[in-house]
């Protein structure tokens, strides 16, 4: 079928399946056959912005690598096989062992329909609560923190607000690169009204804090100091809204006594938090003085085993003050996933029931009443890493992974994985064929992506926008809530699972937020009950509340709160040290996240060239100060152990990096790289109350690691092996690059490369066994097919210009000659590292050109270089080399 008749005639407008920001895009098909992706300027959440992964989301589409069809036990079936294998294995199971020993583990890229049916299916038909997703892993605490003090899970703010606050406190969150489109507002905000103060407090100097004022570089895991400190100088400056504590609040003078024990006053706090009381006495200051403060939150609070009491230290402080209900004021919690709020909103959490309900007798009932439930779930299940836990343990004997890739993004991930293959029956949906978890699989399902399914999804600041099909489903790929819904059958509940389309699931999922409300609940968008097939089809983005007016539609806007006082709590906030203390054999702080153009373990991401080169392997950021310490180098080769795995990673050194911490991405999977999991050493301790691991605080010591020797090979075919102790792997525009390690003596690699890259065509080949060096070059009908570089020392060449040549038709004599001597030939350009990945600007492009046109700013740099000019992502690194370039002090942005 041609693709072109795939698509819609018109541009169909859908949501990024990215972060949660939940940025509008408009698809549409090109003359070329290819679906390309813009911004839609008429999408209140980035008014036509899009970051470098929005805007490459037409390269990830293709098939290459999809799961097209069902398997068991790798042999490819019918649908009606795989779905009475599943069926009649949880029957089984569910007779012999209850319904507890069948689990569920689903994921923020699920849509809320999708989420919906596996969370009625789970609760009130299997009945067990043991549903758990991915969002344990991230924005958990944020929603234990709001229920303590709001009794609803209920972000207050919205986008709009910051663009109207003086004041955005930024906290654990590197907004540039994860939440990049939020990044461009904040800056434009900054820039249109010079007044506007911005803070960042992170233990490392990200690219974040480009647009700061004031960085706070805490110690890690002291912020709940930092904000107990901030509670106790409102209360000493006579800051208090005494107004709305009396009226509003409850457990004020527990809350300020709990403050007193850790952060009592700035010279205390300073000193705990390992940053200057002066810059303590600034930040508070401005907080005092600024009515209008919005904090933005999000993994590096979040990710915490005392996460919960620091998202309430910070809520605490906002309580205090009154701002909150109020525009331009409030705690905002940054959501990770793109549909991380819809699943929490439909009950996806295995504490939570469904449509913000918790697990009360009354709530249980009244679900129960609405579902026409035969055996509903009445307590909550087990946290995610607890229920992996219980399946090395043997209770649980059934698991149904939907939608994502735990045997990487678990903490402690070894270990998961050998729990994971104690279960006599897993079962696992999604659109890709080979993953870490797709490999422990008993029974594949083919799930249709975002591209090709309807459905909805809710953003950071409440906005439930649609996603729209616009491709037709590949190969036998269906919806996830067809899935789930033939199951359902299967088990003999055809009645309570008769959808046919997305929108009879989203009917079904409004009425049940207005089933008997009457408002006593938070969630209720049952006013969307009504939609018919049409109207769900042509819906808007919407925010909730539904109010009529704005003081209806901002949450707390009157005073109440949907606690059964209908007052917020304070809690009381002891700060508390992160559960693994470091030790002579565990020295330094292990910090892990994201970088600017991947997302997840790649599975997406990864098909992309132009994401591929900014980072094209994982890397551990060391301080210059503890390199020296531990004897590892820039560019070379590093392990990272703690007390539960190891890692082998590139060292990066980076002053940016706080002395005695390291930090290693969390992206690269089996699939992409030989030993670079950092789950396998991440820490398994997770928040007493929310569930969440502390992914930002693990123990760890680094040590180099040599190999024998090291190389690259770039191939325009993939390889099948790599013949390397250490390998990684990432596509590019016209060759596969693979960078390597051997542990193998150099002689053997050599002797091997031509078996792993085909012994047809013309070889050229160069050893100097004197020093360890080896290069060849595969050349077929005059193109440039592969080439190898191997060296006993880190001597190699700059994989840019080589992976150029690939591009050629036809390779000219000068060309051969410079792949041999390992530099470029006359005339031809080495751009070096990839800075700007819309339009390929290397590192070193910018640089030559800032050297040789000077520059005044990084806006007259893109006008020459087109650099940071589309989606802005690579604009703080822009301005970093500007100022690194021709001296401190220079210019900014413009």
């Amino acid at each position: 079928m041609d693709r072109r008749a795939e698509i819609r005639a018109r541009d169909v407008a859908t949501t990024c399946p990215y972060c949660g920001v939940g940025c509008g895009i408009l698809a549409t098909m090109g003359d070329d056959g290819q679906v390309s992706v813009r911004g839609d300027d008429a999408h209140p959440a980035n008014s036509g912005r899009l970051c470098s992964k929005g805007a490459a989301l037409g390269e990830t589409l293709d098939h290459e690598g999809r799961l097209l069809f069902p398997e068991c036990h790798g042999r490819r079936v019918t649908w009606d096989k795989a779905l009475e294998s599943v069926a009649r294995g949880l029957q089984r199971i569910i007779k012999k062992h209850g319904p507890g020993a069948v689990a569920f583990y689903v994921s923020g890229q699920l849509l809320t329909e999708d989420y919906y049916v596996a969370n009625k299916l789970m609760k009130g038909y299997i009945g067990s609560a043991n549903i758990d997703t991915n969002s344990r892993l991230c924005m958990s605490s944020a929603v234990a923190g709001h229920v303590r003090a709001f009794g609803a899970d209920l972000v207050p703010c919205d986008y709009q607000d910051l663009e109207w606050a003086d004041l955005l406190v930024l906290v654990g969150s590197n907004a540039a690169w994860c939440h990049p489109v939020i990044f461009q507002r904040l800056r434009a905000a900054k820039a249109a009204r010079e007044h506007v103060k911005v803070v960042v407090i992170d233990p490392r100097r990200t690219p974040t804090c480009e647009i700061a004022d004031l960085h706070l570089a805490v110690r890690p895991g002291t912020d709940a100091v930092l904000f107990n400190g901030l509670l106790n100088y409102v209360r000493r400056e006579d800051a208090l809204d005494w107004d709305f504590l009396e009226q509003h609040t409850e457990g004020f003078a527990a809350a300020m006594t709990a403050a007193r024990t850790t952060g009592s006053g700035i010279l205390e706090v300073a000193k705990a938090c390992g940053i200057s009381p002066e810059d303590v006495g600034r930040f508070f200051r401005w907080f005092v003085r600024t009515p209008k403060t919005v904090t933005l939150f999000s993994q590096g609070i979040n990710q915490s085993t005392s996460g919960t009491d620091k998202v309430n230290s910070i809520i605490n402080c906002h309580l205090a003050t009154g701002r909150i209900g109020k525009p331009a004021m409030g705690p905002f919690s940054l959501t990770g996933q793109p549909n991380a709020m819809g699943g929490r909103e439909v009950g996806g959490l295995a504490t939570t029931l469904a449509a913000h309900m918790d697990f009360s007798a009354e709530n249980v009932a009244r679900v129960q009443r609405f579902w026409q439930a035969p055996r509903m779930a009445t307590a909550p299940g087990l946290k995610a890493v607890d229920l992996f836990r219980a399946m090395g343990e043997g209770h649980i004997k059934a698991v149904w992974i939907m939608a994502t890739n735990p045997m990487v993004s678990l903490p402690d991930v070894d270990r998961m994985r050998a729990a994971l293959g104690r279960c006599e029956l897993v079962v696992v949906s999604d659109c890709v064929r080979r993953t870490d978890t797709t490999a422990l699989a008993h029974v594949l399902l083919p799930a249709a992506p975002w591209a090709e399914k309807d459905g909805t999804v809710t953003n950071s600041e409440r906005r439930i926008s649609r996603s729209r099909r616009f491709l037709s489903c590949a190969g036998e790929a269906r919806p996830d809530w067809w899935i789930v819904t033939q199951i359902a059958r299967r088990l003999g509940y055809a009645k309570a699972f008769p959808y046919e389309s997305a929108a009879a699931i989203f009917r079904e999922h409004t009425a049940l937020s207005g089933y008997e409300n009457g408002g006593t609940r938070d969630f209720d968008i049952s006013r969307l009950a009504a939609l018919s097939e049409a109207d769900y089809d042509a819906l808007h983005p919407v925010q909730w509340p539904l109010g009529d007016t704005p003081e209806a539609r901002r949450p707390f806007a009157d005073g109440r709160f949907f606690t059964p006082s209908g007052k917020a709590r304070f809690v009381p906030v002891h700060a508390t040290a992160p559960a693994h203390a470091l030790s002579d054999d565990f020295p330094l702080v292990l910090n892990t996240g994201r970088v600017r153009d991947q997302w997840h373990t790649m599975t997406r991401t990864g098909k992309s060239p132009r994401l591929g080169a900014h980072t094209p392997e994982p890397a551990v950021d060391v301080h210059p100060r503890d390199a020296v310490r531990y004897g590892v180098a820039h560019g070379g080769l590093a392990r990272v152990f703690s007390r539960w795995g190891e890692v082998t990673v590139r060292v990066q050194l980076s002053s940016d990096q706080q002395p005695g911490s390291v930090f290693v991405p969390i992206h690269w999977s089996g699939e992409f790289a030989s030993q670079s999991r950092i789950g396998a050493v991440v820490n398994p301790a997770t928040d007493p109350i929310s569930g969440e691991p502390e992914f930002k605080h693990t123990p760890v010591r680094i040590a180099p690691y040599a190999p024998t020797w090291a190389g690259f090979i770039l191939s325009r075919e993939r390889l099948r092996s790599c013949a390397a102790h250490y390998w990684v792997r990432a596509r590019g525009e016209h060759a596969w690059r693979y960078e390597l390690g051997g542990a193998i003596p150099i002689e053997d690699f050599i002797a091997q490369a031509r078996n792993l890259l085909g012994h047809d065509g013309d070889w050229i080949d160069f050893e100097d066994k004197a020093v360890g060096r080896y290069r060849a070059v595969k050349i077929r009908n005059g193109r440039l097919e592969a080439c190898v570089f191997v060296s006993s020392s880190l001597a190699l060449p700059s994989r840019s210009w080589l992976a150029s040549l690939f591009a050629e038709e036809a390779l000219n004599d000068g060309e051969r000659m410079s792949l041999l001597a390992a530099k470029p030939a006359k005339g031809r350009v080495d751009a070096g590292r990839t800075i700007c990945a819309c339009f390929g600007v290397g590192e070193t492009t910018i640089r030559t050109a800032i050297r040789e046109q000077q520059f005044p700013t990084v806006a007259a740099m893109g006008q020459a270089l087109r650099a940071g000019t589309h989606c802005g992502s690579c604009l703080p690194e822009l301005k970093m080399l500007l100022e690194t370039s021709i001296g401190e002090g220079v210019r900014g942005i413009g």
